[in-house]
């Protein structure tokens, strides 16, 4: 059995079949050659009456493969198999790699909040990552993430952004969930996590002179903003379901949107006043999109601003308030609370539980005159003359 040397490495040629020399130099060390010209080192030993072999990692030179022999026999005269203690590291790496919260963040996006959850909220929940989530965890294992982790992330947004970070934490609860559904880990860190932040419910109501006000901001803004938030005005809708209103959406004289567009995820119709379609029908037909979609949402920052600055001496209001100006107008000027419920989709209020099941009355007779009075009345609130009657086509 020759001593190898590091001359005899380098003069060890490939052969047809890989072969294997063996080194006196240390005892179970073994110089293996491939037909390719590649060279390793291996160890063989027996353990638990097994014969066993290790291979190292790389090419050490001769020094250091004799000390990683040494080092590994050492480990059998203890009692603990070192092929075996490598497998499992390996497969622990694996497992690190597989289960990284940045790989399964991707996932979950893909599978849970795209097939799921409507475009607002995939938005938000994509941003939630991106932001605040993947910078502090993303190379780590979602099996690392303890709830002490999770406050401190939650604790850091909140310091200036107390609304976001209970959403965060809204986005990280529905996360943990679904690892837990599919068995990735064995319980959310997320429970018993409570919001970071205390919130109350919004009651901002734009009255009369503000929504005049808005009106003519948005008439200085001009363009799809402008008109999109005129529509807002006008129907009430949310705003993700007018910013995405496509043309095939709009069927004569009434908006039919599909349920994957909904909230509810169920189909709506909303019945239009001449003035929603006449602003409609004013529209350049582009692209699919009558507003083209959120093509200019990365500048909605500063439509919102110079709204603002149009409107002057306003108190502080949010787009989403438009919404609840729209349902206490209608109120005020006499439309039944079910009318406008229905107009708005809201399946709480008058139509939840047992009559929300057997109530299937449609109310588009009643709805069509709610919106008609509705757009009559911000009409007048404008100072416009009477809106010129427009039939936009069935499609």
């Amino acid at each position: 059995m020759p001593r190898l040397t590091t001359l005899s490495i380098e003069n060890a040629r490939p052969r047809a079949r890989r072969y294997a020399i063996a080194d006196s130099g240390c005892r179970g060390l073994y110089l293996n050659v491939y037909p390719t010209g590649r060279k390793s080192w291996s160890v063989r030993y027996r353990f638990g009456g097994t014969s066993k072999n290790l291979t190292l990692d790389g090419f050490p030179p001769l020094a250091e493969a004799r000390k990683a022999a040494t080092a590994a026999l050492a480990e059998v005269v203890q009692g603990r198999d070192p092929a075996a203690a490598k497998f499992a590291a390996k497969a622990k790496v694996a497992d690190r790699e597989r289960d990284t919260v940045e790989r399964l963040a991707e996932q979950f996006i893909e599978k849970h909040a795209k097939r799921r959850t409507r475009p607002n909220s995939i938005r938000a929940t994509e941003a939630a990552f991106r932001n605040i989530i993947l910078p502090a965890w993303g190379k780590r294992t979602v099996h690392e993430i303890a709830r002490r982790d999770v406050i401190e992330l939650l604790d850091g947004v909140a310091e200036d952004r107390p609304i976001l970070a209970n959403r965060t934490r809204a986005t990280l609860s529905r996360f943990f969930g679904w690892l837990c559904e599919r068995d990735i880990i064995a319980a959310s860190p997320c429970v018993g996590v409570k919001p970071p932040s205390a919130e109350t419910a919004r009651d901002r109501v734009l009255d009369d002179s503000e929504l005049h006000r808005l009106w003519l901001a948005s008439d200085a803004v001009g363009g799809k903003a402008g008109a999109y938030v005129k529509l807002l005005i006008l129907t009430g809708q949310r705003r993700s379901e007018i910013a995405h209103l496509r043309w095939s959406e709009v069927d004569g004289d009434a908006l039919v949107l599909p349920a994957e567009r909904m909230k509810g995820k169920q189909a709506h119709v909303v019945p239009l006043s001449t003035q929603a379609a006449t602003i409609i029908a004013a529209q350049p037909k582009i692209d699919d999109f009558v507003l083209g979609g959120w093509r200019w949402a990365g500048s909605s920052h500063h439509v919102k601003r110079a709204l603002d600055a149009h409107m002057g001496d306003v108190p502080k209001w949010v787009t989403h308030d438009i919404r609840r100006s729209v349902a206490s107008g209608m109120a005020k000027i006499g439309i039944a609370v079910p009318v406008t419920e229905k107009i708005l989709a809201h399946r709480s209020g008058t139509f939840r539980g047992i009559v929300g099941t057997y109530q299937r009355h449609s109310f588009l007779p009643e709805m069509a005159a709610a919106m008609q009075k509705w757009g009559d009345h911000v009409e007048q609130l404008i100072g416009g003359k009477a809106a010129k009657v427009v039939k936009l086509p069935r499609r």
